[in-house]
């Protein structure tokens, strides 16, 4: 707080001199672009504080003050219970704030002298909050980040202070949303705090340039816009996308006789985020076999919109798709809890056919000769 007070004199003291200046057009000039310059510097510190939350801990260190010395918390209601003090509400302020209002409360009442009190106010832990997702996301929602272990908890207690998670971030809120769809605009990203809004361009996550990952408190919002069309280059794993997909295959082609038998899982297999229907066909065990039988089965991609219950089928030669797969509507991507069955050829169909007929006129003959 003392080192603020300091900017903030040395910056009165320089406006007091632009002033005395800006009787003339080049003095106005440079008082006009240092305030700018100041407003710029103030508001893009601003955007970058991290005020306490509900269950964030902090240490108070006073010297000659071991009355109040100790380490507290941020109750639910957004207080902290210092001995023989009245509640104070340190939720939404800062650590400076929160030493601020220390410093003047023990001097309000007459515990210290000003001239005597320091006060050493440092974050120790930050705990895990709730935030809600919504727009672009798989899994809109209220959240849960930067949860930890008992045994992590009582272990932080054992150093003097600080705390960063790597936790209770924005990407970490998105990834915990089931990350996003490819038709999100990460480019402008809002996080809304109280009557605060910011936006946050996350694309250089995908593209290598710098991010501004900003840090999150009890109760933010972030929504993800949702762009007309899809965006291939979200379509893999990152810190905002999900690292991998379920899939829920089936294939009770000829000779199988079970999924089992064909590899494939009852509660789903894994794919990396970014496999296309191609792939999960190939997973499945439908391509492959006596090409003269084989070559023409056919495979079909289910997918349900979790809102609205709408099923989409997609059907395909599988030969096609695979040797004459040219874009997305042909050949998609796979998304979370989608399903894959195959069916087969088109040979082997009527083969089926012509045996069970033969099965139907023949079985009472046999059954006749065997009673013989």
């Amino acid at each position: 707080m003392e080192e603020q007070d300091n900017i903030n004199s040395s910056i009165k003291s320089t406006m007091v001199a632009m002033i005395k200046i800006s009787r003339n057009k080049l003095g106005f000039c440079l008082f006009y672009i240092f305030s700018v310059l100041s407003i710029g510097i103030f508001d893009a510190k601003s955007s970058l504080a991290l005020p306490l939350s509900s269950g964030d801990r902090i240490r108070l260190l006073i010297p000659e003050g071991e009355l109040f010395n100790g380490i507290y918390e941020v109750n639910i209601d957004g207080n902290i219970q210092i001995p023989y003090l009245e509640p104070l509400s340190v939720k939404g302020l800062e650590i400076s704030e929160v030493k601020q209002k220390i410093y003047r409360t023990l001097i309000d009442r007459k515990y210290f002298q000003p001239q005597f009190l320091i006060v050493n106010v440092s974050i120790l832990q930050w705990s895990s909050i709730q935030v809600n997702v919504a727009g672009a996301i798989f899994q809109s929602g209220r959240v849960s980040i930067n949860n930890r272990t008992a045994e992590e908890q009582n272990l932080q207690q054992n150093q003097t202070s600080g705390d960063s998670p790597p936790d209770r971030y924005l990407t970490a809120a998105l990834r915990s949303a089931g990350g996003v769809t490819p038709r999100a605009n990460v480019k402008e990203i809002r996080v809304i705090r109280g009557l605060h809004e910011q936006i946050v361009d996350l694309s250089g996550i995908f593209t290598g340039a710098e991010v501004e990952d900003v840090p999150l408190i009890a109760g933010d919002r972030v929504i993800v816009p949702e762009l007309p069309q899809q965006q291939n280059w979200l379509v893999r794993p990152s810190q905002i996308t999900p690292i991998g997909v379920r899939v829920f295959l089936s294939n009770l082609t000829i000779p199988a006789t079970s999924n089992a038998s064909s590899s494939n899982k009852s509660d789903g297999s894994a794919f990396p985020y970014g496999a296309r229907f191609s792939q999960a066909v190939i997973s499945a065990n439908c391509l492959g076999g006596t090409s003269p039988t084989n070559a023409s089965r056919r495979a079909v991609l289910v997918r349900t919109d979790r809102q609205t219950g709408e099923t989409k089928v997609f059907d395909r030669d599988v030969e096609a798709l695979i040797r004459d797969s040219t874009d997305d509507t042909n050949n998609p991507f796979m998304m979370p809890e989608d399903g894959v069955g195959c069916y087969d050829s088109t040979v082997s169909d009527v083969r089926d056919v012509v045996r069970t007929i033969t099965d139907i006129l023949f079985t009472p003959f046999n059954l006749i000769f065997r009673g013989k």
